[in-house]
């Protein structure tokens, strides 16, 4: 029984795949050895892309909040001045 699950999960018999995943791995390994790219290129690509995604997540925070700290001048203010007329003029109105 484990035999059918294991070739189902490989595609087949795990040894023919692990011998046609090395030689595609040589054929890969000398088209970009030709093509000037090295595995420490690959590694080095990542990690420069990941730290750009990285600044630019925070870079985009950084104007959100301040789009957020600018907003905030004006709106909560003016909440705050709306809601105390409301409080001290509602008052009034009540009692005529």
């Amino acid at each position: 029984m484990p035999v059918p699950a294991l070739n189902r999960f490989f595609g087949g018999p795990p040894g023919w795949v692990l011998v046609r995943l090395i030689l595609l791995s040589l054929v890969i390994g000398v088209i970009f050895s030709v093509l000037g790219i090295h595995p420490w290129d690959i590694v080095d690509g990542i990690s420069r892309l990941a730290r750009r995604i990285w600044e630019m997540g925070f870079d985009a925070i950084r104007e959100a909040l301040t789009y957020f700290l600018l907003g905030a001048m004006v709106v909560f203010p003016v909440w705050l001045v709306l809601r105390a007329l409301k409080l001290f003029g509602g008052s009034r109105s009540r009692q005529d």
